[in-house]
């Protein structure tokens, strides 16, 4: 583990005994704080130590993202009790059904465009974020990768999740929430902990606006050919001061948006890589297709190359089609 998230759960501890202290002061028989209190000192005892971090089972490091959600955590996965795995177990169920109610509804035709997207986390929770949300004649689109994996990458996908829902409701532009999110993600967070993400708005008319944070390229599918939208800013949680620049592009009638994440890209079949030039040479030969047929012809793809092998990483595909403005508007 670094030293900074070493000196931060230092902290962290100390911070929590004085509050303990502060409480029993004024409940001096509570059993349950008096606990807590014990814990919190065998944790900085263990920091004087040197044996902060490592299971008192197998002697091998703990999960670093398990530390940071509960710094007094003594053992690794593999040395739980079954109290603890039945409650951890519990804990990713609910983690898994709140990532599902938060996911957009499949097959949205709105504002002009029809949308389709597969969303599969590669274990119980995803750090991949997916949203589609019409407003006032638009559609708006997110899709993110938050850095690490299981239940410590869901929330923030589930904080990224609030925050932009929250702030489109404000009425501010594209800009100006990546702004106010990427502030939030750097005071909030640990060092080393971010996210990639594109998101825009795309009118009824075609005119669509993107921001690529970090993010791999866009993709546009057209019947003339295929263009590609590299990132222009830095991930988000990254610096505190970025300026987010935009892609402003006309889609026409049967163009498609295809958004991914590293789960496609980086699909593996013994040493080689899926790679995003494979999903281009794809989607230039699906042009044509509807979204849930580019989609439905991805994902058989990367599952015939990589021959059936396993998921490493979760994979979120979305694929945003214009109907075209003589088409109107359908949900």
């Amino acid at each position: 583990m670094a030293q900074l998230e070493l000196n931060f759960l230092h902290d962290e501890l100390e911070e929590r005994r004085r509050r303990l202290e502060t409480a029993l002061a004024s409940a001096p028989h509570n059993k349950d704080l008096s606990g807590l209190l014990r814990e919190v000192d065998s944790a900085l005892q263990r920091f004087e130590s040197g044996t902060y971090g490592i299971c008192e089972e197998c002697h091998e490091s703990v999960e670093p993202v398990r530390l940071l959600a509960d710094p007094l955590v003594r053992y690794c996965l593999d040395h739980l009790s079954k109290t603890e795995r039945t409650g951890l177990q519990r804990d990713l169920d609910l983690a898994s059904e709140l990532q599902r109610k938060l996911l957009p509804p499949g097959n949205l035709r709105a504002e002009g465009w029809e949308t389709c997207y597969h969303y599969a986390p590669v274990g119980p929770v995803s750090g991949d974020y997916c949203d589609l949300f019409a407003s006032d004649g638009e559609l708006y689109f997110v899709l993110a990768d938050v850095s690490g994996k299981g239940v410590a990458a869901s929330l923030r996908m589930t904080q990224l999740h609030a925050l932009f829902r929250s702030l489109l409701g404000m009425g501010l532009s594209l800009s100006e929430i990546l702004t106010h999110v990427n502030r939030l993600l750097c005071e909030n967070t640990v060092a080393g902990q971010y996210a990639t993400l594109v998101c825009g708005r795309a009118s009824g008319t075609g005119e669509v606006e993107i921001f690529n944070a970090g993010h791999l390229p866009v993709i546009v599918a057209r019947r003339s050919g295929i263009e590609q939208f590299e990132s222009t800013c830095l991930p988000l949680g990254m610096f505190r001061e970025v300026v987010f620049d935009a892609i402003s592009l006309r889609m026409d009638a049967n163009d498609t948006l295809f958004l991914y994440t590293d789960g496609l890209s980086e699909a593996r079949c013994a040493d080689d890589e899926y790679g995003v030039d494979r999903i281009a040479i794809l989607l230039e030969k699906k042009a044509a297709n509807s979204a849930a047929e580019l989609i439905s012809a991805c994902l058989a793809d990367v599952r015939a190359f990589a021959d059936g092998g396993s998921s490493f990483d979760d994979l979120t595909l979305l694929a945003i089609r214009h109907l075209g403005t003589e088409r109107g508007l359908a949900n």
